[in-house]
Formats: structure tokens, C-alpha cells, sequence
């Protein structure tokens, strides 16, 4: 069983969670809440965000940061061109700019911006503006627990490397293909970090998203514990999530 160290995962669907420390510290990675089709009405009112992660510009991963960043003035990670950009939004005393291969403390968490092969921009009136590259984040929580968000990624084989390196406990992985890896290259993925307990996502948003969790699952090696989670449920904390191997 996985071993959270009383840390709380929660997925709000797509590829939106939410990570609560022992204390009640509260980060959120790809914040895309209130207008997320996926995401539970009891999920929408947000009532406590200390720091944001954002992986990318795409409006499916931040459509809601600006919102909420000005609501609850959390601090905020993202790549230094997206930064750059939120900080145009009346953001900028909250912005903690980095790049790939760095890492810095943001409140409990600690996170290391890692590689991802995919695009990133941000809509900016009628403009499609560029947002530096896209990435993912190695998190690392209250008593060495870690976590390893992808974003948007392909599979690629440099995976392998970010599992000797920073050894997650805990991989979130998208699998719903067209744009992003499916469940067939997520399963590869799996593999190359070594990792042993992951979750899906980004699957089953728009119909363009043809992976499912069950073809991922079927694919991954049978020591994996696929944590299917439907949005609003949770691992660790004084929870437990439904649908693991």
C-alpha cells in the first residue's frame, strides 16, 4: 500500500490536483478548476491555495490560476516566460520563476522543473502568445514523500534518468492520447521511472482523448498499482482511493 507520510493527493480531474501536507499546507499543480468539465461541484469553491505549480500555458492546465492567485495570493511556480506573463496579470509579487534542471522551497513543498515534449502558450485576447517550454515537476513533500507530474508530455527516454535522479514515489502520467502520450507509450513510461504506484490523467475531457485508464492499466506491469481515481477522490491523508491494482 502506498505510503503517503499522512500527505494528501486529490484529483480534481483532467490533469488538476491538489497536494495537502499534514499541517494543511495546500498547493495545487494546473490549476483548471471552476471551468473544468471534469471537476466535482464540492471541488469548485476553492478555500485554501498556498502555492500554485503550473507545468505549462495551455488553458486546460491554467485556465483558472490568474482567478485563484488573486483570490488567495498563493506563490507560484511556472517556467520564467509564463511567469513573465502572469506576472503581467497583476501577479507578479507572487511569482517564483525557473527552468528545467532547477529546484527551489516553495513553502513545505520543494520542486524540481523537470523536461516534457510538448507545445505551450498562452491566450491573451485574440493572440496566442508563446509560454516558454512545457514541463514537468518533481514535488517533494513533508517527510521526503515525492511526487512526479509529467504535464503534458510524449514518452521520451530521458524518463529513465528522471527516475534515477529524483526516485518518485508516486508518478501522475497522462494517457488519453492525440495530445499527449497514450495508454500504450504511458505504460513504456512507467518503466523507464521505475516507478511502483502511478495515477492517470488528462484522459476522457474531450473526445479527441481516446485512451482510457482500464487499456493503461492493462498495459502496465502487473507490480504497478494504477490508482484510477475519479475526480474528487483522494490517496493518502485519512483517505483512501478506489480502483488500484
Amino acid at each position: 500500500m502506498l505510503d503517503t507520510l499522512r500527505n494528501t493527493i486529490t484529483y480534481f480531474g483532467h490533469s488538476t490536483f491538489s497536494l495537502t501536507t499534514p499541517s494543511g499546507a495546500v498547493a495545487m499543480i494546473d490549476p483548471w478548476v471552476m471551468n473544468n468539465p471534469r471537476c466535482p461541484k464540492e471541488l469548485k469553491k476553492v478555500e485554501r491555495l498556498d502555492v500554485i505549480f503550473a507545468s505549462h500555458g495551455h488553458s486546460d492546465h491554467i485556465g483558472d490560476l490568474v482567478e485563484l492567485g488573486k483570490k488567495h495570493k498563493p506563490e507560484i511556480v511556472a517556467i520564467f516566460e509564463l511567469a513573465m506573463w502572469l506576472g503581467k496579470k497583476g501577479l507578479g509579487k507572487s511569482i517564483r520563476p525557473m527552468s528545467k534542471g532547477g529546484t527551489q522551497t516553495v513553502g513545505e513543498f520543494s520542486v524540481t522543473m523537470t523536461h516534457a515534449f510538448h507545445s505551450s502558450s498562452v491566450e491573451d485576447g485574440d493572440h496566442l502568445l508563446y509560454a516558454g517550454e512545457a514541463a514537468g515537476l518533481i514535488i517533494r513533500m513533508p517527510g521526503g514523500f515525492t511526487v512526479y507530474h509529467a504535464g503534458d508530455t510524449s514518452v521520451f527516454g530521458d524518463m529513465k534518468l528522471i527516475g534515477d535522479l529524483y526516485k518518485p514515489d508516486l508518478a501522475m502520467l497522462p494517457i488519453g492520447d492525440n495530445f499527449t502520450m497514450g495508454p500504450h507509450e504511458a505504460a513504456l513510461a512507467v518503466k523507464f521511472l521505475g516507478v511502483k504506484e502511478v495515477i492517470p490523467m488528462h484522459y476522457a475531457t474531450f473526445p479527441q482523448l481516446t485512451g482510457t485508464p482500464e487499456e493503461f492499466r492493462n498495459e502496465c506491469p502487473g507490480n504497478v498499482a494504477v490508482h484510477i481515481l475519479k475526480p474528487g477522490e483522494s490517496l493518502g491523508g485519512a483517505k483512501s482511493a478506489k480502483g488500484a491494482r
